[in-house]
């Protein structure tokens, strides 16, 4: 379920709000146990994504890193070898 939460810090460019908010989704969900909350628990689940995308802009933007920023390309493609390795489709 949380397959889709990557690493956001020290990219350049750096993170979209988009991704940011698809992350927080992410980790919602996975605290929650559902992809898809009951219209009961609605307000709840979005209000939880909603703090957690913005206290993750927040802590991206106040993180620092000697290392030089990664390309996302780069970091695409050695993650696609590594998949390639793991299933083994190389």
């Amino acid at each position: 379920m949380c397959r889709n939460i990557h690493t956001l810090h020290n990219f350049e460019p750096a993170a979209t709000d988009d991704e940011v908010y698809a992350a927080a989704l992410q980790y919602v969900r996975k605290i929650s146990g559902s992809t898809k909350p009951s219209q009961a628990n609605e307000a709840a689940f979005e209000r939880a994504v909603a703090e957690i995308a913005h206290i993750t802009r927040h802590l991206l933007e106040d993180l620092v890193s000697a290392a030089p920023p990664k390309n996302r390309e780069v970091e695409a493609a050695k993650a696609q070898a590594r998949a390639a390795v793991r299933f083994g489709t190389a």
